[in-house]
């Protein structure tokens, strides 16, 4: 079978390494990166394809490492309410009717608008998980992909979560040409009961598969774990054996500096989303403490019904200024640090970091191709600096994974937006 070798030349490319290349060439072949630096005069006319991106800039794709894809269909449905009340009263009792219908078209309104803001890998917990998967695969997007189990309730319907949870995660790992990667996942603490953690953590540890939790959200999560265990959930998370396992939390809002060393100590990698904690009034992570401490902290932008949407754009320019006037610190979350969150770090949080998150020779052919001409693009000094404080959704031209484009110049090459946009409104009209 011939091999497809393909040159993009021409851009500004940031590689995510630390370096960027001006009038760079990045080269692909059958969907790895093969070679990214300077113009290498040696290799004329060797290419099948030859793509020219002078003045454009080209970077790794956006990873997202905490998301509910089908919980679109409930964008602004219920706004403006506590964590606990806006959970209980208003998600849980819709997302209880949800089938697969609901998740397979809410997941892929999901994947349309992170197509279209740059997004290339993301993680998702949530039920109905094949269809989340086969939207995965239809759209030729990455993502790391668990079924998740709130462990309350009736005994036999909690073991059928758990079974479910186990199922999926053996079934799908690695597929979708290797794009699809799971994990298990418990809800989180105060949704899962001891027994029920145990036995998750035995299930990763025989398919030797990481965590992905919710941590220490909201004050009140909190304060009810000290009501019931007598200490905060990060030292009842410890003992019962949770972080012998590599894990991955999201939120982590409330935390102790006894609870931020161990969980560096633990190598537990944390995905901060600032826009959903903002909306849900939950707090702001600690994330200056935790780039302190060297641990390894991503971006996530939470379901579309808590944050209204999915754009990693937004969550890097709030993931460094709330920082920045949190602490009083301009260099709390510098502009470099917030890209790295939403790529290299992003892909380290998923266990992907040898395959994405920079552009390197080796690696897959995920990124992404962004136009800088718009005016609130100029002057432009710092393409790393603009990408985190002015760039838009919208600036995204072109978005490739494994070196097959997935956008070209906006338009989506592999989902139908008309035909999703249609059966979404179908859904939830039935709803008013």
């Amino acid at each position: 079978m011939k091999t497809m070798k393909r040159l993009f030349y021409g851009a500004t490319i940031i590689t995510g390494t630390g370096t960027t290349i001006a009038d760079g060439w990045l080269v692909v072949e059958d969907g790895i990166i093969r070679y990214v630096g300077p113009p290498k005069v040696d290799e004329p006319g060797t290419f099948d394809a030859m793509t020219n991106l002078r003045g454009k800039i080209l970077l790794p794709g956006l990873v997202n490492t905490h998301t509910h894809a089908a919980m679109s269909l409930l964008r602004g449905y219920a706004d403006d309410l506590p964590l606990q009340q806006w959970l209980e009263e208003k998600m849980w009792p819709m997302e209880a009717q949800f089938t697969d219908r609901e998740v397979y078209w809410g997941s892929a309104l999901s994947v349309v608008e992170m197509i279209k803001s740059g997004t290339t890998c993301f993680a998702d917990m949530y039920d109905h998980m094949d269809q989340v998967a086969r939207v995965v695969e239809e759209a030729g997007v990455r993502a790391c992909l668990a079924r998740g189990v709130i462990g309350l309730g009736e005994p036999a319907v909690v073991q059928g979560k758990i079974a479910e949870m186990t199922q999926f995660a053996k079934a799908y790992h690695g597929a979708a040409n290797g794009r699809i990667t799971t994990m298990v996942s418990p809800h989180a603490l105060y949704t899962c009961p001891p027994e029920v953690l145990e036995q998750i953590i035995a299930i990763s540890e025989e398919l030797d598969l990481p965590i992905h939790t919710h941590l220490s959200e909201t004050k009140k999560e909190v304060e009810d774990c000290w009501a019931t265990y007598g200490k905060p959930p990060v030292l009842v998370l410890e003992e019962i054996g949770l972080f012998r396992r590599p894990t991955h939390v999201a939120h982590a809002v409330h935390l102790t500096e006894a609870e931020l060393d161990l969980l560096a100590q633990r190598g537990v990698s944390v995905s901060h989303n600032p826009g959903s904690n903002l909306k849900l009034a939950s707090g702001i992570a600690p994330v200056p403490a935790m780039l302190r401490r060297g641990m390894t902290v991503s971006l996530g932008t939470d379901g579309a019904a808590s944050n209204n949407n999915l754009d990693m754009f937004e969550e890097m320019r709030l993931a460094s200024l709330i920082h920045k006037g949190n602490t009083l610190d301009p260099l709390a979350v510098s502009a470099e640090q917030a890209l790295a969150m939403a790529t290299v770090e992003g892909a380290k949080s998923l266990g992907l970091d040898a395959v994405i998150g920079t552009l390197e020779a080796g690696k897959e052919a995920d990124f992404i191709v962004v136009q800088p001409t718009q005016p609130h693009w100029q002057p432009l000094y710092d393409p790393v600096s603009h990408l985190v404080y002015s760039a838009r959704a919208e600036d995204v031209l072109d978005v490739y994974v494994q070196g097959k484009p997935i956008m070209l110049n906006r338009q989506l090459t592999t989902l139908d937006e008309e035909r999703i946009v249609y059966e979404v409104r179908q859904i939830t009209n039935a709803w008013k």
